[in-house]
């Protein structure tokens, strides 16, 4: 198996599902439906979706109804990525090489492309009903669970306290609790929607959910470790900030030694439990390990 060569099949049918689920361009709120696809189309490496995908492989699933979820959980992401970029946040001009939504489309526009692209994202995932009426049960448990981690209890409770303490030293739990919820929430979101679509046990749902939070634990930390090993050619953004501005990371919380260990750690637990599942990892486990070594 080429690894790079089936990771670009996989964007490449992302993308195309990404596209099948945006709004029209019309009526007299166009403005947004544009800045929506702007956001959504900008690229990136389309990571969960693509865990959702074969997460839904691993447990044989079949069918068009994992799409909408794919979707949803990419525009679920793009938002939160066009919120922090906003001036009252990180006020970020560029991301992934282009203008940032609020730049091209003013702050306003940006705040509601967000939004959009929030409220969007459940109507798109809603459309699982129509696909597949009959496994309405599966797709009311695959809503509650992409809910719950992109909420106050996920993705935007670590957001919260990232932001509150930011300029604060943070004690090692405290960081924790921003790694978990902020970066492996929709991780974990991801890859136990693709279980519960494609049928798993509550047990089989469990042990993906554990799975994910290592490895979103895992690939926050090697973000850390990056921020002081890389360059910035080959990290796309300025290196060492993370020091500059005085923010509690593993790295300065453990050490890089300690660091890297831990991301060995983690990864090496997740792809355990992987193997129990499967014994052949196949694609996803060389998918897990990208993640966590990779140099960007």
């Amino acid at each position: 198996m080429n690894f790079k060569d089936e990771y670009q099949k996989r964007v490449e049918y992302i993308e195309s599902i990404l596209r099948k689920y945006l709004p029209k361009q019309e009526g007299y709120q166009k403005i947004i439906m544009e800045a929506m696809e702007y956001s959504l189309m900008a690229g990136g490496k389309r990571l969960r979706p693509m865990l959702m995908w074969e997460s839904f492989c691993l447990f044989n699933g079949e069918g068009e109804i994992i799409e909408p979820f794919m979707a949803a959980i990419e525009m679920i992401h793009t938002y939160s990525l066009v919120h922090d970029d906003l001036p009252a946040m990180d006020n970020d001009e560029y991301r992934r090489g282009r203008k940032t939504t609020h730049v091209v489309y003013g702050e306003d526009m940006g705040i509601l492309a967000g939004d959009a692209l929030l409220n969007y994202a459940f109507e798109t995932a809603c459309r699982a009903f129509d696909i597949a009426p009959e496994n309405s049960r599966r797709i009311g448990e695959a809503l509650k669970i992409l809910s719950g981690k992109a909420g106050i209890y996920g993705m935007i409770g670590g957001q919260v306290v990232d932001v509150k303490e930011s300029g604060h030293r943070l004690t090692g739990d405290m960081l924790d609790f921003i790694y978990r919820l902020k970066t492996s929430a929709l991780i974990e979101s991801s890859m136990m929607t693709g279980a519960v679509l494609a049928g798993a046990g509550a047990e089989e749902i469990s042990t993906m959910e554990t799975i994910a939070r290592r490895i979103g634990l895992a690939f926050q930390i090697q973000d850390d470790i990056l921020d002081v090993t890389s360059t910035t050619e080959v990290l796309g953004k300025p290196v060492h900030s993370d020091e500059k501005n005085e923010k509690t990371t593993y790295v300065t919380w453990k050490g890089l030694d300690a660091s890297k260990e831990e991301v060995a750690r983690m990864t090496d637990e997740a792809v355990r439990e992987l193997r129990v599942i499967r014994e052949d990892g196949g694609f996803l486990e060389e998918l897990l390990k990208s993640l966590v070594y990779r140099e960007k």
